[in-house]
């Protein structure tokens, strides 16, 4: 579709302008208002709502080359872009009113952590909320940020139908909440993902996600497995990274070294090797992410269920595509020596962004374990899968 080029070119165009601010946005900690405000103007956050209500309801394939396409110039701004896109995935369950107070304007970013950290205790019209929630991605950039809570009623939290307690992501202005200082990290640091918690707080029955409106609408989009969204959000963002890196070593590479007599690194034997395997690398496991997301997606279009087969290369092609990514990083950090511990050095950053995404849950070995058990056809429990 010629919106979704549009969405492609618009990240594409705007990557020369954030890359430069790299340093910028690490030592701020968060956005910059300027490029959070771009992003937004550019629909990165609402690729993944609904049409209905305004949103583009983008493929996930879109969405994927979107986050590249912005890793590929700073890692903290694709993560804000992705998660900020994700978590709009549940206005899909909110009220037509909850809908019109928080997505007024097309531009908004509403952030979020689904875990159910929170709990909500039902009052007349609504739901008074405490709750602390770390891992809070782009919050200070989000005009809404949403939290994860269990129901309480009549004393007695609400459950599923398998007895568990029920999760509900739950919004506030974000005037509402309170930021915690705790994201000191050593990478990703421009994205913000600060602690929040909130005390005390009155949240009408409108603004709870799945409470007025139990299910989404019968769309592909959103018979499209969530949890996989989310997860293929980090490896997006990782592929970016890794092209990045690539392009930056490349660069470097071609620059004489030190000394009248000393050749540039792109002349050595062992670097050229080394760099045509970490390409190979990445391009395969490129190949299989974008493989197993149009698998899924022409599944999800065709409107049957979702066959778990599916689900499951889904899974391991997002958890290779990121750890894949991540040994191309390695091996050109470690091919440009000295030079690439410097801040001035864009692979610095590079080097310690994705080793922080590998460490999101939604990419970590247990991924594999599921997967592996499918492969073999042996029993398993795949909640959350």
């Amino acid at each position: 579709m010629a919106a979704d080029h549009l969405l492609i070119e618009a990240a594409r165009s705007l990557a020369p302008q954030i890359a430069p601010r790299g340093p910028e946005i690490e030592a701020l900690r968060r956005l910059p208002p300027d490029i959070a405000a771009a992003m937004g103007a550019a629909g990165f956050y609402r690729m993944y709502i609904a049409e209905r209500i305004g949103g583009l309801e983008v493929s996930p394939m879109v969405a994927a080359r979107v986050s590249e396409e912005l890793g590929a110039a700073d890692a903290s701004a694709a993560w804000v872009a992705f998660i900020g896109s994700t978590t709009g995935l549940a206005l899909a369950r909110v009220s037509d009113e909850g809908t019109a107070e928080m997505f007024a304007r097309p531009e908004t970013l509403l952030t979020g952590v689904f875990a159910s950290l929170g709990v909500a205790t039902k009052v007349e019209g609504g739901f008074r909320v405490t709750g602390q929630w770390p891992w809070g991605s782009g919050s200070d950039n989000a005009a809404w940020i949403g939290g994860g809570c269990s129901i309480v009623e009549d004393g007695q939290a609400l459950t599923n139908s398998a007895g568990a307690p029920r999760n509900h992501m739950i919004f506030f202005p974000a005037e509402e909440v309170t930021s915690l200082d705790t994201w000191h990290v050593s990478g990703l640091s421009g994205s913000g993902s600060t602690a929040f918690e909130v005390r005390d707080v009155f949240v009408p029955e409108r603004r709870v996600s799945g409470y007025q409106v139990k299910a989404p609408p019968e769309r592909p989009l959103f018979r499209y497995p969530p949890f996989a969204i989310l997860a293929q959000g980090v490896s997006a963002v990782a592929l970016g990274v890794a092209r990045g890196a690539l392009d930056e070593f490349a660069r470097l590479a071609s620059q004489k070294g030190r000394g009248e007599a000393s050749a540039p690194m792109a002349g050595r034997p062992h670097v050229q090797i080394e760099v045509a395997k970490a390409e190979a690398r990445l391009r395969s496991a490129r190949a299989w992410h974008y493989e197993a997301i149009e698998a899924a997606w022409d599944a999800a279009q065709s409107g049957d269920p979702l066959d778990i087969g599916l689900t499951r290369d889904l899974r391991t092609a997002v958890y290779h595509a990121t750890h894949e990514a991540t040994a191309a990083v390695d091996v050109v950090y470690t091919l440009a020596g000295g030079a690439s511990v410097f801040r001035t050095s864009p692979l610095q950053r590079q080097f310690r962004d994705i080793h922080v995404a590998t460490q999101h849950f939604m990419v970590s070995t247990n991924i594999l374990e599921t997967a592996g058990r499918l492969y073999l056809g042996l029993e398993t429990n795949t909640a959350g899968f």
